[in-house]
């Protein structure tokens, strides 16, 4: 009960800055307060194998970003929005056709200085992806989907930003719920949710909750800055720790969730793309494979640490 009222609290605080913010904007002329922009990139991967005799097989994946920001600041107030999007393919002679990227991620930051480079700060971040994913090479085995699984933050807490390039937030008070609006998937307890509850002959006792609400800490570090000429590097990394799990041992445990891009920019169009995201949550339960009389046979499922590195060529616009 205390958490829901601190989440409504935190609510209630959050339509307090956002109406602030609503009426400083219509009190005077405000485009000269707001930078926006973004950027789009298509980037391409390919390798072609013709009677190579160490193996392997030919490949070709692309891979699709969008990057939009809008940012305020006036005086004391500071707001923050940025959307990250991210769509890719791949294709292989015996992989067949398979996606390599799904992501939406929505953020808005908005901040009233307290004091030097601090400001009280309410922050909402939404993340989910576009389509299905599967359990390859089986693809009628369904892993992920739209909101399945979609993860809220709101939070509210102090953040620091000495240069516009960096900044650092910390809240003792987040709330995260983590969102899998597909029953089959729930039923399975997927993502961390609670699963189903069968008799023992199998019969449905209680469906699966779709929605897994927790309390805890979180903290988030941003870098953006063109670290040599025609080279920028961003990187993002949040923390964020469970008060009120239900295993007492996994209230230590933090979920990790880092992300580092590098965008080297070849010419007007052309860039290269360096991107490596790291993921640790404890709640997500990674298949365990061995080779048994040799065949790739699932033994289990446990707590990994999940890396995802792309490199590639393409073209992009920044706007």
């Amino acid at each position: 009960m205390y958490i829901m009222i601190i989440i409504r609290n935190f609510f209630s605080l959050l339509i307090f800055f956002l109406v602030l913010s609503s009426n400083l904007f219509s009190q005077t002329d405000t485009s000269k307060f707001w930078t926006d922009g973004g950027f789009i990139s298509i980037v391409f991967n390919q390798i072609n194998l013709t009677n190579w005799a160490k193996g392997g097989e030919s490949s070709l994946s692309s891979t699709a970003f969008l990057n939009l920001f809008a940012n305020y600041k006036k005086d004391g107030l500071q707001w923050d929005n940025s959307l990250d999007m991210a769509y890719g393919i791949q294709s292989g002679e015996e992989l067949g056709l398979r996606k390599n990227e799904d992501k939406i991620d929505l953020n808005s930051k908005v901040g009233l200085n307290a004091f030097n480079q601090v400001f009280y700060t309410a922050l909402l971040n939404l993340k989910t992806q576009f389509t299905y994913g599967y359990n390859y090479p089986n693809d009628s085995d369904v892993v992920s989907k739209f909101f399945a699984p979609g993860y809220l933050i709101t939070s509210l807490g102090l953040d620091y930003k000495p240069v516009d390039y960096f900044s650092v937030y910390l809240s003792p008070a987040t709330g995260r719920f983590i969102f899998v609006l597909d029953q089959k998937l729930a039923d399975q307890g997927a993502y961390g949710v609670d699963k189903a509850i069968y008799d023992k002959n199998g019969n449905l006792i209680e469906s699966g909750k779709t929605l897994k609400p927790e309390f805890g800490a979180y903290l988030k570090a941003i870098f953006k800055k063109d670290i040599f000429e025609n080279v920028n590097l961003e990187s993002k990394i949040a923390l964020f720790n469970n008060y009120t799990d239900k295993d007492p041992g996994n209230r230590k445990n933090i979920d990790v969730d880092w992300e580092t891009n590098i965008m080297m920019k070849i010419n007007k169009f052309i860039t290269a793309n360096i991107i490596l995201h790291l993921i640790y949550d404890e709640n997500i339960k990674i298949p365990i494979y061995e080779k048994i009389n040799g065949v790739k046979t699932k033994v289990g499922e446990g707590s990994r640490l999940q890396i995802k590195e792309v490199f590639g060529l393409g073209f992009s616009f920044k706007f």
